[in-house]
């Protein structure tokens, strides 16, 4: 059982990573998903079917239930669980799938680092951000901003958000291996006639193990 990291997290939470080396057919004997997700799994390929797979087994391993519960969406398509306090957030990348979760609202995004990202960086980062970005350590600054951003993304929970527009990071150095800084969800939008504002602080934590970053975000309430 291939629990490779398991952790308590603050303000009150736990994130935990699984290595994944099992096949698709250890993943599908020890889960029971929804009518819904049966649908969805044969239209993945392979790979991304196993990681997915692996998320919701790692979800489950840390519930500390004896029975195993389905993952609910809600009308925004967010993932959570029946009957519990906590916001949930899964990703998964290659070897790794990973969760959050915590009584606040949580994001989380693992992904292999690749040059490929630098592809989009205009998708995600404005020119402003463009100037505190570490040269040396560039590639893995990028994959921390990306990372914070879906982060966030996944903690609204809503959609309709503009990566560049409406998701933003306080600038930050990257320190070598781990760090922390603070994210924004920033939007003004009308709703049956009103005018909403929605203006929310995250905490984000970020580290780099092995050859893939982890960033997670975390719904700060001072």
């Amino acid at each position: 059982m291939p629990l490779f990291l398991q952790e308590n997290i603050l303000p009150k939470g736990e994130i935990a990573m699984w290595e994944i080396t099992e096949s698709e057919a250890f993943f599908r004997k020890n889960l029971s998903i929804s009518e819904e997700e049966e649908i969805k799994l044969p239209k993945m390929v392979e790979r991304r079917r196993k990681e997915w797979l692996a998320g919701r087994h790692l979800l489950h391993t840390i519930s500390g239930r004896d029975e195993q519960m389905l993952i609910e969406k809600d009308e925004y398509g967010k993932p959570h669980l029946p009957d519990s306090e906590f916001d949930i957030s899964l990703s998964h990348s290659g070897r790794f799938a990973a969760v959050v979760a915590s009584p606040l609202l949580v994001g989380i995004d693992i992904q292999q680092l690749t040059p490929k990202i630098k592809r989009i960086e205009n998708k995600f980062m404005t020119e402003s951000d463009s100037e505190w970005m570490d040269e040396v350590y560039n590639l893995e600054h990028l994959h921390v901003c990306w990372g914070a951003k879906e982060a966030l993304y996944k903690a609204y929970g809503k959609r309709k958000l503009e990566f560049r527009e409406h998701i933003l990071l306080n600038p930050f150095g990257y320190n070598v291996s781990f760090g922390q800084f603070r994210g924004y969800v920033k939007k003004e939008m009308e709703e049956e006639g009103k005018l909403i504002k929605v203006d929310m602080t995250f905490d984000i934590y970020y580290r780099l193990i092995e050859n893939y970053m982890l960033v997670y975000a975390i719904q700060n309430h001072e």
